[in-house]
């Protein structure tokens, strides 16, 4: 079966002294969002841009660098040679360097998957050993590549039949956490709301099945286009009104929606809700 698309890099997977000639190909597929481009809607034409500078105005194309701000309107300007010289010889070697539990990469460093696939059937055997032990063994193997001038961190893994090669963010890419929640205050939280919290995750805990969820959004404006190219008038609806704040008993809340989902009868209240209440009453 012909694989879709072309390879994005070719070269070789290599574990210690074992190298194996792979292909790898962009796990995305490329046509499934949806994008829309700016049009002047008296002619019905699509807009076009005009680079321009402020107290200059139009310029040629040739006659623009890129630059990188160091102060407020000050600009060190890179010519594209000295920018060239700077990218990393193409390497045609992807050495798993590390193996680690996939459990170890914070979700924030993914950035982008790709598959690995053998370059040809002599690779096959090599290829789906290495599978095989990550399989067996629960771990990813880490590494870098060099793609499109630039050196990436991977990380290497099984899915499926093969394997897959997550492009990892680099540590200074990843904002720090801290100044978003350093505000959340130190409550000492109700025990028995916790429970029900995790007894209710419990009821809801299932296989991750990403086809179960759409775009309802991108679905809705492919209708659109579709209906709006048979040429019909579309009429907007009225947006409903936005919903009210209101005052929830989270106890009783959690109650209600573990019930809702096939767990034991709400409890009576107890010193948990009261006391939660009077905390409620307090603050307000």
């Amino acid at each position: 079966m012909p694989r879709p698309g072309r390879a994005y890099w070719k070269g070789f997977l290599r574990l210690s002294l074992v190298s194996i000639p792979v292909e790898i190909h962009s796990a995305i597929e490329p046509g499934s969002s949806i994008s829309l481009n700016q049009i002047h809607k008296p002619s019905g034409k699509r807009v076009n841009y005009t680079k321009t500078v402020k107290g200059v105005g139009p310029i040629d194309a040739a006659d623009i660098v890129k630059g990188y701000e160091i102060d407020k309107d000050i600009y060190v300007t890179l010519e594209p040679q000295e920018i060239e010289s700077l990218k990393v010889e193409s390497k045609r070697t992807l050495d798993l360097q590390q193996f680690i539990d996939a459990s170890e990469i914070d979700p924030r460093y993914f950035e982008k998957p790709f598959y690995v696939v053998p370059a040809d059937e002599h690779a096959a055997e090599g290829y789906l050993v290495i599978r095989e032990a990550l399989r067996s063994m629960k771990k990813l193997g880490v590494g870098q590549i060099t793609m499109g001038g630039r050196e990436h961190i991977v990380a290497i893994g099984p899915v499926g039949k093969g394997l897959v090669m997550e492009v990892l963010r680099y540590a200074d890419e990843v904002r720090s956490p801290n100044p978003y929640f350093s505000d959340l205050p130190p409550l000492k939280l109700d025990e028995e709301m916790v429970a029900l919290a995790r007894e209710l995750i419990s009821k809801k805990a299932a296989p991750f099945e990403p086809g179960k969820y759409h775009d309802s959004y991108a679905e809705a404006l492919r209708a659109l286009v579709a209906e709006k190219a048979k040429g019909k008038r579309i009429v907007a609806r009225p947006s409903s009104a936005a919903p009210e704040g209101k005052v929830v008993d989270l106890l009783d809340a959690l109650r209600k929606s573990l019930k809702a989902n096939g767990g034991a009868a709400a409890p009576a209240a107890g010193k948990g809700e009261k006391r939660t209440r009077a905390a409620h009453k307090k603050a307000s």
